[in-house]
């Protein structure tokens, strides 16, 4: 019961700040410079992961920072809640999201992400799909952001195995741009699909930079998979 009202509480303030900031960011910030608005729409990341830790007491630790690459690169991370893609967003700054297109008509929600330039694909089209986000990810490398690709595709929860697409380590490949994989427990505290949140450390490991000398992006991909799902079984481990 008292995470049930825990929880009710977050969504509260979080349907609150979804509406504030999606309104206010196309109003008053829709055109100004990429720079202004997304430092904008980053406090609403900010506030949501704040408001988490304080109505639920989910809090996180990373491991790895200095891992982080100069310049842009491309992020390869495993998908299990909504809160890795407002927390990666602050973590790797500035940061254009694969995602699909449907989710920048969401009321609030999706009028916020179309600020932060996302790379929004048609999944219908699978083939069309992996030119267009080659081609903008590309740009978006050209201009000094970096691309965070869920090659998942949706979200996962912990012990479920999902194929990795190989569309961002052909990114990688293609743009001659650094590749950094995640793994991350955030579904252990934010699950998928369910309203509960559940207090505790969620755990974001970021690996070194992969050596892609003479590698495929199906290789890549394999390497991305197998590293990703060997951390999230130590940390399920951690958590028994």
């Amino acid at each position: 019961m008292l995470l049930t009202i825990r929880s009710l509480f977050f969504y509260i303030g979080y349907i609150a700040l979804t509406i504030w900031f999606g309104v206010t960011g196309i109003m008053l910030f829709g055109w100004q410079p990429y720079a202004i608005r997304r430092r904008y729409i980053l406090l609403w990341n900010r506030l949501a992961i704040f408001w988490l830790k304080f109505t639920c007491g989910v809090r996180y630790q990373v491991e790895g920072l200095e891992n982080i690459p100069e310049g842009p690169f491309v992020v390869l991370s495993n998908h299990q809640s909504q809160w890795e893609t407002f927390y990666l967003q602050l973590l790797f700054q500035p940061l254009a999201t694969i995602m699909k297109r449907e989710l920048l008509n969401i009321p609030g929600f999706g009028w916020g992400l179309r600020l932060l330039k996302p790379i929004a694909i048609n999944r219908g089209k699978p083939r069309d799909a992996m030119k267009q986000m080659l081609a903008k990810g590309r740009h978006r490398i050209e201009e000094g952001i970096s691309v965070l690709v869920f090659p998942e595709g949706t979200r996962a929860p912990n012990n479920q195995i999902k194929k990795y697409a190989r569309g961002g380590a052909a990114l990688a490949v293609e743009s001659n741009a650094p590749l950094v994989m995640v793994a991350h427990n955030a579904g252990s505290h934010w699950p998928p699909h369910q309203f509960i949140k559940y207090p505790g450390t969620i755990q974001v490991r970021i690996a070194e930079i992969v050596d892609r000398k003479d590698k495929t992006s199906r290789e890549l991909t394999e390497l991305a998979q197998c590293w990703i799902q060997a951390q999230l079984k130590e940390m399920s481990s951690r958590d028994l």
